[in-house]
């Protein structure tokens, strides 16, 4: 790693900043650890703005970015250390140009408690490496009886408030959880799946899981969920971001909640946006996940969703499983995927189908999910004056997806052996080259 006092010039790139809109070829000079100069720059020049020597990076045909932000990933600190350790997914989120992650509360024990909250934040400090914004569980013990202490966990660090994938099964708290969190004008991040119609599904109830014979999970388990909360908004007030929406029933009462003027966002995993029910083949575990996936048209839909703005931001959903909790039949496996490595490639592919410019594509990765988060001085932007929270990116690096060359201790995901383009050449945090692509 550099150090944070080394100045940096990085030389001929596209610079590419969705928070202002900036998208030029020039040079932008790092110093002190924020962005000291974005334009054009000679070695006397550069040396005289920073003070002291310079290292160069060229980045000619390669984009500048803020540091990605993902508002999703388990880390598996505390309690799931044998899944993987916090040193390993920061180490995946730098490879994959991800400099800010938000992590869910379903730790063991769950982060209801402000110590657990600062202890979490003091060992992410300590490993220096991507910054770690926490949610803080929405009830104790996530059982969904009592509501948390929301405000001495916001004072602790956490940027909202999430039952994560744990089911609520009384409404009624979760309308006095909103009640309190629009008292103190926190954001509720929530998983529209009602647990009674989702119970004990596995896949997407479809052709496809009555073929396999997979219990299947209706795509009215999310609309009712749906339903429930944007009625509870209604009467509350409450702000709400959406995690993880999966159907095209979905996307149009997003899309008429907004219309209404609902304090509501949302987001999409990105492996959303490229599989469907179709792809679970013969029972292959890599393709278990929270929500399933669904079927074409849905995907379609949430495709065209994320390049309208209609869902604002695209995550990893980061969960890593072991190889205990995968190779097991399809519908006893562990749900979930390593995504922090694969987050820039499958989102470039994404943008890439649908023709999206660049700038919208990384505002879905960068200035958006950073709003979202409640962060947006400190994140997702690139500035003079700005922390320097960069991604030097190559657009056109191909690579193939193989378990072992991921940084992530879990390697278990649905585009193992995929030809994908786009890597993080240098991830920045703070202005100190953080990862740099061997």
């Amino acid at each position: 790693m550099s150090d944070a006092r080394q100045a940096l010039w990085i030389r001929g790139g596209r610079v590419l900043d969705p928070a202002s809109g900036r998208d030029e070829t020039t040079d932008v000079l790092v110093a002190g650890g924020h962005i000291a100069h974005i334009g054009p720059l000679d070695e006397i020049t550069a040396r005289a703005l920073a003070g002291a020597p310079v290292q160069v990076l060229e980045a000619a045909g390669c984009w500048v970015t803020p540091g990605l932000v993902d508002l999703a990933a388990r880390l598996r600190e505390p309690g799931y250390e044998y899944k993987a350790t916090l040193e390993s997914e920061m180490k995946a989120a730098l490879a994959g140009g991800i400099t800010s992650l938000c992590c869910p509360p379903d730790t063991d024990p769950p982060l209801d408690e402000p110590g657990l909250v600062e202890m979490l934040k003091h060992r992410a400090r300590t490993l220096d490496q991507a910054r770690l914004y926490p949610l803080g569980a929405l009830t104790a013990g996530l059982k969904g009886e009592v509501i948390t202490e929301m405000a001495e966990l916001a004072e602790a660090g956490c940027v909202g408030f999430s039952h994560a994938l744990t089911p609520l099964h009384d409404a009624q708290v979760l309308v006095r959880a909103m009640q309190y969190a629009r008292t103190f004008d926190f954001t509720l991040w929530l998983y529209p799946q009602d647990p009674a119609l989702a119970r004990g599904g596995v896949a997407h109830a479809g052709a496809v899981a009555g073929r396999l014979g997979l219990p299947g999970v209706s795509v009215m388990a999310e609309t009712v969920a749906l339903f429930t909360i944007f009625e509870a908004m209604r009467a509350t007030g409450c702000r709400v971001h959406l995690c993880r929406l999966s159907s095209a029933k979905g996307v149009e009462m997003l899309r008429a909640a907004k219309a209404e003027g609902l304090p509501v966002s949302a987001d999409v995993a990105v492996h959303h946006l490229h599989l469907t029910d179709m792809d679970i083949g013969y029972f292959d575990a890599n393709l278990r996940v929270d929500p399933p996936f669904r079927s074409q048209r849905d995907r379609e839909a949430l495709a065209a969703a994320l390049a309208d703005g209609t869902i604002d931001a695209v995550c990893s959903d980061h969960t890593p499983v072991e190889d205990d909790g995968k190779l097991l039949p399809f519908a006893e496996a562990e749900p979930g995927v390593t995504a922090l490595e694969l987050l820039l490639s499958l989102s470039l592919k994404w943008a890439d189908r649908e023709a999206v410019a660049p700038l919208t594509l990384l505002r879905r990765l960068t200035s958006a999910p950073a709003q979202i988060l409640g962060m947006a001085e400190v994140a997702g932007q690139l500035r003079e004056g700005a922390v320097a929270d960069l991604a030097l990116i190559d657009p056109q690096r191909h690579w193939v997806c193989e378990p072992k060359a991921l940084f992530s201790q879990g390697r278990h995901t649905p585009f193992n052996g995929y030809e994908l383009k786009g890597r993080a050449l240098h991830t920045l945090v703070g202005g100190r080259i953080a990862h740099s692509l061997a």
